[in-house]
């Protein structure tokens, strides 16, 4: 499947989620919901799976967790936070990087419209 479809698929789950949910939930709700809805379109869906970092020949256990990885080639991070900052950009870009997928989104559910709380990123 190409990425433009996963990316899709993914989106239209996420819509569906904000429709019901609304805004004003934790994070982790989101996260289960759309975990959830990801996997009933029929795609292959990580959850919370840990991303170690290599420094140099050396692999270290430093706590990173990518919320949602969809079909091996995309992170999806998930917010609920008032807007979005450098810094949430910056951590999807360096998911992208450790896992070494090329595209990743940003999905901020505490927005009264979900095409405001979302950003797709490219390494």
């Amino acid at each position: 499947m190409e990425i433009n479809e996963i990316t899709e698929k993914i989106l239209k789950c996420a819509f569906k989620v904000h429709t019901e949910l609304g805004p004003g939930l934790l994070e982790s709700a989101y996260e289960e919901c759309l975990f959830y809805e990801i996997k009933q379109s029929g795609l292959i869906v990580e959850k919370q799976k840990a991303l170690p970092l290599v420094y140099y020949d050396v692999k270290l256990d430093a706590g990173y967790r990518r919320d949602l990885l969809v079909e091996n080639a995309l992170v999806v991070e998930i917010k609920a936070i008032e807007a979005f900052t450098d810094v949430h950009t910056s951590q999807v870009l360096t998911y992208l990087k450790l896992s070494k997928c090329k595209i990743g989104l940003l999905i901020n559910f505490n927005v009264a419209s979900l095409k405001n709380g979302i950003k797709r990123l490219a390494k």
